[in-house]
């Protein structure tokens, strides 16, 4: 419903002079007029006078939208949806920027541009537009506005979502190891992040990046991880029971080829636990890692 109320308002409409020809210099000023009917419009808008805004509509008028294909017909139902809106949003802006107009006829128009809806504490909300301008009785008025929606940003977050719980600040709680990860969505959660310290009984201190995904040619997640030391690995994820088994192939900074299973498991929202096992080093096996408490900071 809301995206249908914010595009009515994604036109201005001219209630200009009667201007008779289309002759190059009229057809310029027409085209004058509706631009600056638009910063009417908008003033109007921004004073919250709905009954104003509705007089920028023919009588007849059709709002349709195309991502729901609702209608909203006439100046009356126009004028409601606005009385509607302003009460629910009082603190709502508007501003339009009309990109073109082209004259079909020297009594109709086609008017493109963008619309942005400003909501206090949100983010703008931008929408495209195209309107069909018609002059009666030597008024111009809006007859039919069609949004055109941005098509969706694909995200796999339905795929990585099991995996939210991983976000935020995390260290250890043992003395065999000291551990510090940040967690994190990039936009449009479509990968997870984790930057990395780690320190392991005085053996092993490093730190890195670890990016999380979806992979869709697989379906399942993988990640990608990159140690200060120079190592590299590529892993699958499977989550069996309880814990994540995260199987990692990658190389080693003299090149030979390292192998690893780490396995996670969630105590609860503020705890997991992480263990290492079946570690080898070209053709040499490796002691696995103890299972160690990791706790959200």
């Amino acid at each position: 419903m809301r995206r249908v109320i914010l595009c009515l308002f994604c036109c201005a409409v001219a209630l200009s002079s009667s201007l008779l020809g289309q002759e190059p210099g009229d057809q310029a000023a027409n085209e004058a007029a509706i631009r600056k009917a638009a910063a009417s419009y908008v003033e109007a808008f921004n004073k919250q006078d709905a009954q104003a805004l509705a007089g920028h509509w023919s009588p007849d008028a059709v709002y349709q939208s195309r991502t729901t294909g609702e209608e909203v017909v006439g100046r009356a139902a126009i004028a409601e949806q606005f009385a509607a809106l302003f009460k629910e949003q009082p603190g709502l802006k508007l501003d339009v920027n009309v990109a073109s107009v082209q004259f079909v006829s020297p009594n109709v128009a086609i008017e493109q541009g963008t619309a942005t809806m400003l909501a206090p504490g949100a983010e703008p909300d931008e929408i495209e537009y195209s309107a069909v301008n018609v002059r009666r009785e030597g008024k111009w008025l809006l007859d039919r506005v069609t949004d055109k929606s941005k098509e969706a940003i694909a995200t796999n977050y339905e795929k990585l979502k099991a995996l939210e719980w991983m976000v935020g600040h995390w260290t250890d709680d043992s003395e065999k190891a000291n551990v510090e990860l940040d967690c994190s969505w990039t936009k449009n959660k479509n990968f997870l992040t984790r930057a990395f310290k780690v320190s392991i009984d005085g053996q092993s201190d490093f730190s890195g990046m670890q990016v999380i995904g979806w992979d869709p040619a697989a379906k399942k997640i993988r990640s990608w991880t990159f140690d200060s030391n120079g190592t590299f690995a590529e892993a699958t994820w499977e989550h069996r029971g309880q814990r994540w088994f995260i199987r990692n192939r990658g190389v080693l900074p003299d090149g030979r080829a390292a192998t690893m299973v780490n396995t996670m498991k969630q105590v609860d929202d503020d705890s997991f636990t992480w263990q290492t096992i079946d570690r080898t080093a070209g053709s040499e096996l490796l002691p696995s890692i103890d299972e160690i408490l990791i706790v959200r900071r």
